[in-house]
């Protein structure tokens, strides 16, 4: 276990008391800088490894196992630089009822970060208490149930615990200057809305259709100027319309969301999109996609107007990438000078460790 090795050497010597309130709004006294961190999920290393100046993997003693399994491409992209990955010991998913506490307990974590969403398990089964008991505390943070609310708040928590506050405060003023790109031009211009069918996870099950209510991807539509057209009838975050309903709605646009999940749906109809994927077999699956019933007669299919997105954006601080990338598809005139892959190359040069490589969209139409 040589990633845990190291994480318990970098323990900082000048740590101090910080109560920090995370974003259930639970006050939680740490000591930070902290040293051994467990992530209750793996794709918190999205963020981590924007704040962390070395290695993103250093503290790390213990992660779920979603990042491996979900955005292999990603992983094999970190794990080429930082080889030290692989060992780190992975962990199932809370709300599964896989989650070990011992073998938690038993890494000797400075902090356990946890993504909201798994809230309601961990009080079930008293996480919480049980990790106080022997001086653990644990801190929700957020980028998928309430991302354009609680991105901010959680980078700066994570800024807290990992000693980078202010390199924290730097990537939220990059992500709102980016936003402000797209919602300030679109405010001042006041141009028509397209009605945008958003699918999740597009093709990963035989399942249609998997959507956004008026959170996370469907926040984001309409900061890019477009009608999320399954909010009136999904009351949460993420819910399911019957392929009627997409007919009939007649959406303007079509956006999925797609990633490598052959771990999880092998062999399925998914759109492999992240770094490095392969553009023309995602292009060539988001067009097969486009022959299930939903679609059938839908404006947005005859007109060539259906795009994909890496999934993952739904569950990362990097939100402002794809909220510039619709923009760009939903008002194409408007939006000509803005190029959302050099933001996101601009990103990994000012933030990330790793080099960007595109695979992020496609497009049955103009790219």
């Amino acid at each position: 276990m040589a990633v845990a090795s190291l994480a318990f050497l970098c323990s900082p010597a000048n740590a101090d008391p910080v109560t920090i309130t995370d974003v259930a709004g639970r006050t939680v006294t740490v000591e930070a800088p902290v040293g051994p961190m467990i992530l209750g999920e793996g794709r918190l290393m999205y963020a981590v490894a924007a704040l962390e100046t070395g290695n993103p993997f250093a503290r790390v003693v213990g992660w779920r196992d979603d990042l491996i399994k979900n955005d292999a491409e990603t992983y094999a992209v970190y794990r080429a630089k930082f080889p030290e990955a692989d060992g780190i010991p992975t962990f199932g998913g809370v709300k599964d009822g896989t989650f070990d506490i011992e073998q938690a307990i038993s890494l000797e974590p400075d902090i356990v970060v946890m993504n909201l969403e798994a809230k309601a398990a961990t009080d079930e089964m008293g996480l919480v208490g049980k990790l106080e008991a022997v001086g653990i505390p644990l801190v929700y943070i957020d980028f998928r149930d309430a991302p354009i609310a609680n991105t901010a708040k959680s980078l700066e928590i994570l800024g807290t615990l990992l000693g980078e506050e202010e390199r924290a405060s730097e990537l939220i003023a990059f992500r709102d200057d980016e936003i402000a790109k797209v919602t300030e031009r679109l405010a001042e211009a006041n141009p028509d809305r397209p009605l945008v069918f958003l699918e999740r996870a597009a093709g990963w099950s035989d399942e249609c259709c998997m959507s956004f209510g008026s959170e996370n991807f469907g926040a984001m539509v309409e900061m890019a100027g477009g009608r999320n057209m399954a909010k009136p009838f999904i009351p949460g975050t993420f819910g399911t319309l019957n392929p009627e309903q997409v007919v009939a709605s007649d959406p303007d646009v079509v956006i999925a969301t797609g990633a490598n999940w052959e771990a999880s749906s092998p062999g399925g109809m998914w759109v492999g999109l992240g770094p490095n994927a392969d553009t023309d077999e995602a292009r060539e699956k988001l067009e097969a996609l486009m022959t299930r019933p939903a679609y059938t007669g839908v404006k947005a299919v005859e007109t060539g107007d259906v795009h994909a997105v890496w999934h993952q954006f739904y569950n990362s601080p990097y939100q402002f990438i794809v909220i510039q990338q619709m923009a760009k598809w939903l008002h194409p005139d408007l939006f000509a000078d803005l190029d959302p892959e050099a933001t996101f190359e601009m990103l990994h040069e000012r933030f990330l460790p790793v080099d960007y490589d595109p695979g992020y969209f496609v497009s049955l139409g103009k790219d």
